[in-house]
């Protein structure tokens, strides 16, 4: 298992310039980019970059969640509750109850097909990565174990080929970020962002 802190995540400002993104991992063939997990700081109303040829799920982590306008209507971002939409949509953000973050998972859907989940404690489960993929683990609250390694708040895990125990207590929880390769695509190779 792969373990990275969010105090190790270094921030980079929006393709758009609108804000800043903490880069956590991305998966990688030679310089082709097949998926990214990001957070972001989001304090303001404004327009989202836009990613064409990807798919794009939001979960807003912490604050208390806001509206995605586009063309054809709108989607709520509500606080632990993943959105999937299509990255080249022109999305335009409207927040609810003042800053939030969000964490962003977007991948390339010719190489590979990408699921968030949210799971809350008290519980004890064990979660199998994909045969050709990888599941990583995001904490929302408390102080959830991994393979008896205790996590924090924005902790980041990836689990490859071993099974990940996850124990969670009450008021413990957590995002799974699981991502199935394509047949072409069983060549990509995880690259954690780290200062």
């Amino acid at each position: 298992m792969d373990f990275l802190r969010c105090s190790d995540l270094v921030e980079v400002p929006w393709k758009n310039g609108g804000g800043t993104t903490r880069e956590i991992a991305a998966g990688k063939m030679d310089e082709k980019t097949a998926w990214r997990l990001s957070r972001a700081d989001v304090d303001q109303d404004g327009a989202f970059s836009e990613f064409a040829g990807l798919t794009r799920i939001l979960t807003v982590v912490s604050g208390g969640g806001m509206v995605l306008k586009h063309a054809g209507g709108m989607l709520d971002a509500d606080l632990w509750q993943p959105v999937q939409f299509d990255g080249s949509l022109k999305i335009s953000s409207q927040l609810r109850d003042g800053p939030l973050i969000d964490l962003n998972l977007m991948f390339d859907p010719t190489d590979c097909t990408g699921e968030v989940v949210t799971h809350r404690g008290p519980s004890t489960m064990a979660v199998a990565p994909p045969k050709d993929g990888i599941v990583g683990f995001h904490v929302l609250s408390g102080k959830p174990s991994i393979n008896a390694t205790r996590l924090g708040l924005g902790d980041t895990a990836f689990a490859k080929t071993t099974k990940a125990i996850l124990n969670l207590n009450p008021g413990d929880a957590l995002m799974e970020i699981r991502l199935t390769y394509l047949p072409q695509s069983s060549a990509i190779k995880l690259c954690i962002v780290a200062r």
